[in-house]
């Protein structure tokens, strides 16, 4: 996926052969990426939950004889903890920069080149833009070749997925201020807000029992005076009519449409249920592997 575009191929079978070997080798490098992603996400997490745990015994909130997996796990205030997705930007943007800096310092050292144009090319070449402008292992020779081209390597692997996982991050923090944005201008819509105290009104949903409540109100009687099991019963004699019906079939295949998505995503019922259905939801490839592991804050709870 990282090209800086000083060679090429010339001819028609190298063209074709890249073709064929870019969508192979760009699929499996976006699945190593998202298996990197995930493994890094659950350390992070692994050690924020030890580190939260320990907090949690100085504090006298958690017994001193608590164990990972035991009864009080479902009572304590670890239950359901996620690490949040702040800390994490934090962790992984300090890595980032740390790991920047000693790259840095070996193409400066090596290359000849300034420190702000080697600060230059790590971020270039770790996000993968690849302008070209600068290109490390140029020369014909260098001292302990053997040992620059290693670490010229094992930066640049390294350097990659960390971008990518960071990027991956901010993607979620963009997510969410479009959520806020989204969810600001839809308040601004009376028919978005309704009045305090009064019912939700549902979209495509037949309400049990309407058609017979609007018949009794229409006669006059009351309909609390019914036996209970009459409640959401339509009368002998009425027929469902052609837009109910219609309306019932768009509820029955909208949920299962949300069955076989969160089935085709592996997430567990809780994830999916707590995911948002009219903003920008990531549930596909490395934002679902974000949104399964992390916790997201929302904008407008501040």
């Amino acid at each position: 996926m990282l090209s800086f575009g000083m060679t090429t191929p010339a001819t028609v079978g190298g063209k074709a052969f890249l073709i064929a070997y870019g969508l192979f080798g760009c699929a499996g490098t976006i699945l190593f990426f998202n298996l990197f992603l995930e493994r890094i996400i659950s350390l992070l997490a692994f050690i924020m939950r030890a580190c939260r745990e320990r907090q949690l015994r100085r504090s006298g909130l958690l017994p001193a004889t608590f164990r990972r997996g035991s009864a009080l796990s479902e009572a304590d205030s670890l239950a359901g903890w996620k690490p949040s997705v702040y800390h994490v930007l934090l962790i992984l943007g300090l890595f980032a920069v740390l790991l920047s800096c000693c790259a840095s310092a070996m193409y400066t050292s090596v290359e000849g080149w300034d420190y702000v144009d080697s600060l230059y090319f790590c971020f270039v070449t770790f996000s993968t833009i690849g302008f070209g402008d600068l290109v490390s292992s140029q020369h014909a020779a260098y001292r302990n070749q053997g040992l620059y081209r290693l670490g010229n390597f094992l930066f640049i692997l390294l350097g990659v997925c960390c971008i990518y996982s960071l990027f991956n991050v901010i993607s979620i923090l963009i997510k969410q201020v479009l959520n806020w944005m989204l969810r600001k201008l839809s308040c601004r819509c009376a028919r978005c807000c309704p009045a305090p105290g009064a019912p939700l009104s549902r979209r495509n949903a037949i309400t049990p029992g309407s058609r017979l409540r609007r018949r009794l109100a229409a006669l006059g009687a009351d309909p609390a005076a019914r036996d209970s099991d009459a409640e959401g019963r339509r009368l002998s004699g009425e027929l469902i009519s052609m837009r109910d019906l219609t309306a019932s079939n768009k509820v029955s295949l909208a949920l299962l449409q949300k069955q076989l998505s969160e089935t085709a995503n592996g997430y567990p019922r809780s994830v999916c249920v707590n995911t948002r259905q009219n903003g920008f939801s990531g549930g596909v490839g490395a934002l679902g592997i974000m949104n399964n592991r992390l916790a997201e804050t929302s904008a407008s709870s501040s």
